[in-house]
């Protein structure tokens, strides 16, 4: 949700950069406390909703056998990255999901730790905490089956590490989810000078166009870093409808799901033998499937 990661590695990456300058952070902590005006600042990511909660969703439920009337995303731990004030932690735990959003900016979670209160149900299945991703990996190898990274990809200072460290805290075969700009010429236009400076859907100065991604380079990023992924869906926001659909073109926004890859099987002790040892043991011949 338009937020800010400090690169702050303990281990096992460099700790020597990080990712963007104080006068952003203090910006996004002047607009924490708007999170929940769906008329205001936010009103596009409010409106992404209709179209990004349904994507993870029905992505996730075409993968599980298991279907939990009321409840569908039951048993399902996710982790928000960059969750703001919690727009989309919030209908992700209404799905019954168990919910971890973090974000560094610590005005953004205190703004979402009040809007779930308010919410006895939501209280208990989400949990929010000021942090970095980073900040959070020793402490999360392989814990979530979903991480969801809505809006944050474009404000990261290095993708890769970002990548290396949703990998990690994933479970293998777990599903990562991304919402970003692509980097193109139109984007510029529309996504900076339109929407930010003649129309202020967006604040002035949330985005530098040098940090957008284009769907090429986060898919190579991905494959690179074990991921396979499965699809990647053009998004359209109508700044007069104020509503989102699915488009054919990437050229403006896309959502992308990729999977983890599964775990490697352990070695069996046929397949550890030396050459000649399996050559002159009739017994084990045939075994390896």
């Amino acid at each position: 949700q338009l937020s800010l990661f400090r690169f702050t590695v303990k281990r096992p990456f460099s700790t020597s950069h990080s990712s963007v300058d104080s006068k952003e952070m203090k910006k996004f902590q002047l607009l924490a406390h708007k999170w929940w005006d769906e008329e205001g600042e936010y009103a596009a990511l409010h409106s992404m909703n209709d179209i990004r909660v349904p994507f993870i969703r029905d992505t996730l439920l075409s993968m599980s056998s298991n279907y939990h009337l009321g409840n569908p995303l039951s048993g399902i731990k996710i982790l928000d990255v960059g969750c703001g004030g919690g727009l989309l932690s919030e209908p992700l735990g209404r799905l019954g999901a168990s919910v971890t959003g973090i974000d560094p900016v610590e005005d953004n979670i205190r703004t979402a730790d009040q809007h779930k209160s308010f919410d006895p149900v939501l209280a208990k299945r989400i949990q929010y905490k000021s942090s970095s991703l980073e900040e959070i990996v020793e402490e999360s190898m392989e814990t979530f089956d979903v991480i969801v990274a809505s809006e944050v990809v474009e404000h990261v200072a290095d993708l890769e590490m970002f990548i290396k460290c949703c990998s990690q805290v994933l479970k293998p075969e777990g599903s990562l989810f991304i919402t970003t700009i692509n980097k193109t010429q139109l984007s510029y236009v529309l996504g900076i000078v339109v929407a930010e400076k003649i129309m202020g859907i967006v604040p002035e100065g949330t985005h530098e166009w040098e940090k957008f991604v284009p769907p090429e380079e986060l898919e190579r990023l991905l494959e690179s870093t074990g991921f396979s992924v499965r699809s990647v869906k053009g998004m359209l926001f109508n700044p007069l409808s104020g509503s989102w659909s699915w488009v054919q073109s990437t050229s403006l926004n896309y959502a992308l799901h990729a999977i983890r890859a599964a775990a490697p099987p352990r070695p069996r002790a046929s397949d550890t033998l030396p050459q000649t040892d399996v050559q002159q043991s009739p017994a084990t011949a045939g075994t390896a499937g």
